[in-house]
């Protein structure tokens, strides 16, 4: 099941094939030894190879539309920080070099895609076309952090074992149940240990961030241009927090509160997506033709909370061999409802699921897991489970869990329990957690355009106004964007982006509180 955190994360390209279907790299690795400086090391780029396993399968991606081809590269960083001298992991990097004039290049423009745990190098590309005016001005690179797609990857279950895993009963109603689930909890966590034992102490945020400012040097440049979303907005605020110096021309958008703990954080994400679905509800019923999943908004969620507890009792055919759970049904649905664009695929699975056919809210269910067409997982639940326990120091057991139900309940009927449960994740986890949560403060640092969106349901809006807080006095100048969904660039709003192109193409901070809508 995964850590609350996961939720912060979307995969939506790899859904939207998987869904059409349905309904018509680059080197890394531990290195033991190194013979140079980290600092002046000289990154070898080449065309970019297929992804790995770990990153998500599939085929290596397409050049850009200008011709040119995605070029990677591995860096070299200290496994542990605190013997930067000892031995090393290679991080997988990406890049797309400046399509504009060469004096007009102003230096990398470093992406952090969320989860914690996306893969970096396969993001970048699936969205490149949509960063290419900043590509104008500035070289694109992304990387898979450290525990993520090639950069060491964290190993837990195999595919066959997360398969049995994510058909578990995440939401359990009984002692038998509870028992169950805590079962598997320990056995997933038990295989990380086992299988990734080196690289768990080592993958907390402040780790990643260390990386960053060896990264920001390797690649020649003496600012930090970041782009930080979802879980990239705390990896950015940790970056300016130990580095505020250092940092140059930064945009943080779908906004994590810095503020909460994992408990408050899973909280604020149940009343998220309720918000969102009853976004989606009253958007269904508002078209002008009738919806096809209920009456009145009311009914669109009363019908959703029966499907639920049907699929508790009795699950329905998904896809082949695997039967659409409650748990699979709930995350399914958790995923449409990261973008507008998949409502409709979220209408279309409920209608589907109520005739006894699961596989549209499968595939979108699997795509939240990280698992491909061909029965193949990412590596991405596990390095979210390893960077937040590492990273969260709160541990919450089943009395506890027990104890709040009704608080997570009354925030979300549908999904409260889901995201309560989730909190057991970390309880018996091998490495302790470091804070109850990450320290941004960043005074000296140069502004920071924070973003909030006040329809996410991942990253509820109210984080962007604590981010900013938080951050410290000139640091952070908040934009709202009132619209739905994960983030607030790629939704396309002209004057969100905009505000995005004006600081980080020409240095031109918007005024504090702008409002896009």
């Amino acid at each position: 099941m995964p850590n609350p955190s996961r939720l912060r994360a979307a995969a939506l390209t790899a859904t939207a094939v998987a869904l059409s279907a349905l309904l018509a790299g680059c080197g890394g690795g531990s290195q033991e030894d190194d013979d140079g400086d980290l600092w002046g090391q000289e990154l070898h780029w080449k065309d970019c190879g297929a992804p790995s396993e770990a990153e998500g399968g599939g085929s290596a991606p397409s050049p850009l539309p200008d011709g040119d081809a995605w070029q990677c590269a591995t860096m070299k960083a200290p496994l542990d920080w605190d013997a930067p001298e000892g031995a090393t992991i290679g991080l997988a990097l990406i890049r797309a070099e400046a399509s504009g004039a060469p004096d007009r290049r102003i230096g990398s423009l470093v992406f952090n895609f969320g989860g914690p745990g996306g893969s970096g190098v396969t993001t970048l590309p699936a969205f490149g076309q949509d960063y290419a005016k900043l590509r104008t001005r500035y070289d694109l690179v992304s990387f898979d952090p450290r525990g993520v797609g090639r950069s060491d990857p964290v190993e837990c279950l195999d595919d066959e074992q997360l398969d049995t895993y994510f058909q578990q009963d995440a939401t359990p109603d009984d002692q038998a149940e509870r028992t169950a689930l805590v079962a598997n909890t320990e056995k997933f966590n038990a295989a990380c240990e086992k299988n990734s034992k080196k690289i768990l102490p080592h993958v907390r945020t402040t780790d990643a961030a260390r990386d960053m400012d060896l990264m920001r040097q390797v690649l020649g440049d003496e600012k930090l241009h970041y782009f930080g979303i979802s879980y990239g907005t705390e990896l950015g605020g940790v970056y300016a927090h130990l580095f505020p110096k250092h940092v140059g021309r930064a945009v943080f958008d779908a906004v994590v509160d810095p503020t909460q703990t994992s408990e408050q954080s899973s909280l604020g994400q149940a009343k998220g997506f309720q918000l969102a679905l009853d976004n989606f509800a009253e958007d269904c019923v508002s078209k002008t033709e009738d919806c096809p999943v209920g009456d009145t908004a009311e009914d669109v969620k009363a019908r959703i909370a029966r499907l639920l507890k049907d699929l508790d009792r009795k699950p329905i055919p998904g896809i082949f061999p695997r039967e659409l759970t409650e748990t699979a049904a709930n995350g399914g649905i958790a995923q449409a409802l990261y973008s507008k664009d998949f409502w409709e695929y979220l209408t279309e699975g409920l209608e589907q699921a109520y005739d006894g056919d699961g596989r549209v809210l499968m595939v979108l269910s699997d795509s939240l897991n990280g698992r491909n067409e061909d029965g193949e997982y990412s590596n991405i639940t596990a390095a979210n489970v390893a960077i937040n326990c590492a990273d969260d120091k709160p541990r919450y057991d089943t009395a506890y869990v027990q104890g709040k139900l009704p608080q997570f309940r009354d925030a979300s009927p549908l999904f409260g329990a889901y995201l309560a449960w989730s909190m057991v994740g970390c309880t018996d986890w091998p490495v302790a957690g470091a804070a109850d949560h990450p320290d941004v403060s960043a005074p000296g640092a140069p502004p920071i355009l924070v973003i909030g969106n006040t329809g996410d349901p991942a990253t509820p809006y109210e984080g962007a106004g604590r981010m900013v807080d938080a951050l410290g006095k000139g640091v952070g100048v908040e934009l709202t964007y009132k619209g739905q969904g994960h983030g607030s660039y790629d939704s396309k709003n002209r004057c969100v982006q905009n505000a995005v192109h004006g600081y980080l193409l020409d240095g031109k901070v918007p005024a504090a509180d702008t409002v896009c809508s």
